[in-house]
């Protein structure tokens, strides 16, 4: 299967996504329930475009030696540095033929296949949480993310992805902007610094945090031992009128780069993006969105058509700028225009 023919058949399998050429965030804008970010629905656009203003540094004055796009990250070496992003409620979202279990099991094992693997989702069912650190279990690794959750659930959680044989745990903190957890009882949602700390403390395993949008926010994370965090603003599903995961991301992998490990997600779609983003400091990315329609239109075939045109995109980028290596990328290969 090819990735043309997996986008072609999620249009007929998948509800309120439009799987478009082009995952840009505008036909489904601020659709949601649907893939859509929140108020004006500029944010997600947003995302997409802060990419398409870096440019790629052409130098092909270097050694022909090749090049090799993989990453040792979380103890474990992965073809490319791409992990599919946690999503929930993909029923709701983007449609019933797979609920949240048997989604999670194809993108958890089909990741895997591909090279890569998949940060696994949370929810209001405590049952969606334990179908992923069941298909991480079956997978062979996946990372498990925590919603902010009331401090007796999260120690739970992490007891239960522990138990099921995680090597890292990851919490979208982001997530506390999101209606239903507004409304727990007791409180769930933003963590303080010292909370924070003590769930990395509880963990005993490497603890990522995911949304932050901000020098301050990463100083933070590194304050309370995190070690690693995911600049991330939810897709723009949780606040309106937020920068571009691109147009923060360099000046907190100034800050902390060198301290911990930073992942970025928002708008990336191609390995020319998945480029830009270690060029501006980061690890790793997390794609979301795109994964889903893979999913939907050709479970683990489409994952891996998907990955495999991930990986030959960033491999051309790698050759055409003279880098052998993931370290051999730099702010130096690209231009702002």
């Amino acid at each position: 299967m090819t990735y043309e023919e997996a986008l072609k058949n999620a249009r007929s399998e998948i509800a309120n996504c439009h799987a478009c050429p082009v995952c840009n965030g505008i036909a489904c804008k601020n659709t949601i329930p649907g893939p859509g970010s929140k108020g004006t629905g500029t944010v997600a656009p947003r995302n997409y475009e802060a990419w398409q203003k870096i440019y790629l540094n052409l130098d092909t004055i270097a050694p022909n030696l090749g090049v090799d796009t993989s990453i040792e990250l979380f103890g474990e070496k992965f073809d490319l540095p791409v992990f599919a992003a946690p999503i929930g409620a993909v029923t709701n979202h983007y449609g019933p033929k797979y609920n949240e279990y048997e989604y999670t099991e194809i993108m958890a094992k089909g990741c895997r296949a591909a090279g890569i693997a998949a940060f696994t989702g949370d929810g209001l069912n405590e049952m969606f949480f334990e179908a992923g650190c069941t298909a991480m279990e079956k997978a062979g690794f996946a990372v498990p993310t925590v919603k902010p959750w009331h401090r007796d659930l999260v120690f739970k959680k992490i007891d239960y992805a522990k138990a099921h044989g995680a090597k890292a745990i990851a919490m979208d903190i982001d997530a506390s902007g999101l209606p239903f957890l507004k409304a727990m009882t007791p409180p769930s949602g933003s963590k303080s610094v010292e909370e924070l700390r003590e769930f990395v403390e509880y963990a005993g395993i490497p603890f990522f945090v995911k949304g932050v949008m901000t020098v301050k926010g990463a100083l933070k994370a590194l304050e309370a031992g995190a070690a690693g965090i995911i600049v991330s603003n939810h897709g723009g599903r949780v606040l309106d009128h937020c920068p571009a995961t691109a147009s923060v991301l360099a000046d907190i992998a100034d800050a902390v780069g060198d301290k911990m490990t930073i992942i970025v997600d928002g708008g990336i779609r191609t390995g020319h993006d998945v480029f830009k983003a270690l060029a501006l400091g980061a690890d790793a990315v997390l794609i979301g969105r795109p994964y889903v329609v893979m999913v939907y239109g050709g479970a683990e075939e489409g994952i891996a058509a998907y990955t495999a045109k991930l990986k030959a995109e960033l491999t051309d980028c790698m050759q055409m700028t003279g880098c052998a290596t993931l370290a051999d990328i730099d702010r130096s290969c690209i231009f702002h225009g």
